[in-house]
């Protein structure tokens, strides 16, 4: 099994500045370096590998609040999240024993082709973008259908090499959880109630051009993530989000209420008392595309970079769920 020490998804623009490194030394059981180890913080572009001596010296900055990942082949991956350029890191790496996934694999009455088609819709979007992302080793990726809840799960124990030609990225992923939902004995994609993943990612960057800049902006605008940055920076208006309640234009103020405690954003939602699962619903228009997010709590956390730590809390439709992992960016985009 994988050391998960804490999980944070997904990314966002922003513009940083490293002044400090973050030192560390890989070993094995037998406290002999291990070189070559990859090091890198999640969801970025920001990597390292590890000298012959099992040393590393990583960019460090107290904004970026993201995982450090250590990985080796052979190795159980380990995920930090306490570290400090103060303090040099011993990172032991264990032996990779090969155990059979615990999780039992039902028999249902879905082809496996059926089940790809939806977890790449869901997982990589259907958009320009994600449409011709393509995963490398799909051969990986096992699937789970519970006919009894019409829920749709997928796993890998390999990390997912994800190859996105439009916006130039080759993204190691490994798949931590994936869960679509459905509103019957179904696996088709207009039956689907619910959809949710989560990973830790490296981004490699494998080109660069004009066309791939512009089509890195184009992904970002209009996106989760780019409705989450304006929520806790109340960037609103004509030519960003709009949002609506009950139809009509509203003000975010009437609605969401931010304070900034322990390096994140608590946003408290005000609850619009729905006969449903969720407390609260908004359409969004985003030059002229409609969506819709909808609240499962009065309290949601957003990190300084715009990521929704409530992820199960959110949920999306319409044209911004359309876009997934093919138009994702890394952390570090812009910086």
């Amino acid at each position: 099994m994988k050391k998960i020490f804490t999980i944070l998804f997904f990314g966002l623009l922003c513009n940083l500045s490293f002044s400090q490194y973050l030192k560390g030394r890989v070993v094995d059981a037998s406290n002999q370096p291990l070189p070559s180890t990859s090091v890198y913080y999640d969801g970025t572009t920001l990597a390292t590998l590890t000298n012959e001596n099992g040393e590393f010296v990583l960019a460090y900055n107290s904004k970026l609040n993201r995982p450090l990942v250590i990985s080796y082949i052979g190795y159980q991956t380990v995920y930090i999240q306490q570290y400090s350029p103060d303090q040099p890191l011993i990172i032991l790496m264990e032996v990779l024993e090969n155990k059979l996934r615990e999780v039992v694999i039902r028999k249902d009455r879905f082809s496996r082709k059926e089940k790809m088609k939806i977890f790449k819709e869901r997982f990589l979007g259907i958009t320009d973008f994600g449409m011709k992302t393509v995963i490398q080793n799909e051969k990986d990726i096992e699937f789970d259908y519970d006919e009894e809840t019409f829920t749709l799960k997928a796993y890998s124990e390999k990390p997912l090499i994800i190859i996105n030609p439009s916006l130039g990225y080759k993204i190691t992923y490994e798949l931590v959880d994936f869960e679509t939902k459905f509103s019957c004995l179904s696996i088709n994609s207009h039956a689907i109630s619910q959809s949710y993943y989560a990973g830790l990612s490296q981004y490699e960057e494998t080109k660069n051009s004009s066309k791939i800049e512009k089509n890195r902006e184009k992904a970002y605008k209009g996106s989760v993530v780019n409705f989450f940055r304006n929520l806790i920076n109340g960037v609103w208006g004509k030519n960003e989000f709009q949002l609506f309640a009950k139809g009509f234009l509203t003000n975010p103020a009437d609605h969401f209420t931010l304070t900034f405690e322990n390096d994140k954003y608590r946003v408290a939602v005000k609850n619009q008392k729905l006969n449903s699962n969720y407390i609260a619903s908004f359409g969004l228009l985003y030059d002229g595309e409609k969506s819709q997010v909808m609240f499962a709590t009065e309290t949601i956390y957003i990190d300084q970079f715009g990521n929704n730590i409530s992820l199960r809390d959110v949920t999306f439709s319409g044209a911004i769920s359309t876009k997934s992992v093919g138009d994702l960016l890394p952390l570090n985009y812009g910086m």
